[in-house]
């Protein structure tokens, strides 16, 4: 009978590199948002700390497009959904430093229209 003196560690090896590239590939779709903004910098700001509550997520990028919690809208349909929130809801706002002014008033016109001013405005911290 043969004797077995050695281990192929080969084998291990690739299902490491394998289970490593899934976990690398998932932590990054946690950390990044799928929206990429710029946000606008300030000296006066402090950390934001969510609270336990449900909060709604706006976001305006570059270009001008609207998101609600992630999901791209018109200012049509943001308008329909904003009718349905609670004015007691917290509304967390992340605007890009390259929108247009008008766009960003746009949206808050829609927000006063149905008197939701419990607001944040999320900005980076200047260095």
């Amino acid at each position: 009978m043969k004797r077995f003196d050695t281990i192929n560690v080969i084998p291990l090896i690739d299902v490491m590199l394998v289970l490593l590239a899934m976990v690398l590939t998932t932590a990054s779709f946690i950390v990044h948002d799928s929206i990429k903004l710029d946000l606008p910098t300030t000296e006066s700001t402090q950390a934001y700390q969510p609270s336990d509550q449900k909060s709604i997520q706006l976001s305006l990028d570059k270009t001008g497009q609207l998101f609600l919690d992630q999901v791209p809208l018109s200012l049509q349909q943001f308008q329909e959904k904003a009718a349905l929130f609670n004015p007691k809801d917290a509304i967390v706002i992340q605007i890009d430093q390259a929108t247009k002014f008008g766009d960003f008033v746009k949206v808050v016109d829609i927000l006063k229209k149905y008197l939701l001013t419990n607001l944040t405005f999320l900005t980076d911290k200047a260095k």
